[in-house]
């Protein structure tokens, strides 16, 4: 392998795990009760945080992150809430694409993460 090569590797390196960094620091966490990273939370974010502390208002934990780079195309979501306890997987997901029915309209697509809080 050449020097150029190589060298080459480790900026394309560097690069993306710069790049992750930036995307980890923009995510908005709640636990408990409301409160916001240092960071900026897009419009997508704030619309779809604000959906499902409404729907779920027991929820422990609530993340909402833009995934497609800020336009809005595809979120991930993880959530989790006591208001998920006995129900499988399925059913909590179902629950989650009901509450943001019209926001998903407009979305290219849609990661959901839940899970119930350990007592």
């Amino acid at each position: 392998m050449s020097v150029t090569m190589l060298a080459g590797k480790r900026s394309l390196t560097a690069a993306v795990t710069s790049a992750l960094r930036v995307l980890r620091s923009r995510q908005v966490v709640f636990s408990g009760h409301a409160q916001r990273c240092m960071s900026t939370q897009t419009d997508g974010e704030g619309r779809i945080v604000k959906i499902l502390k409404e729907k779920f208002p027991l929820a422990s934990s609530l993340k909402v992150v833009d995934i497609s780079g800020g336009c809005g195309a595809m979120y991930e979501i993880h959530i989790e809430s006591s208001e998920f306890k006995g129900k499988r997987t399925i059913q909590q997901h179902q629950l989650v694409n009901q509450a943001l029915k019209e926001e998903i309209q407009g979305m290219h697509g849609l990661r959901i993460f839940t899970d119930v809080p350990k007592q």
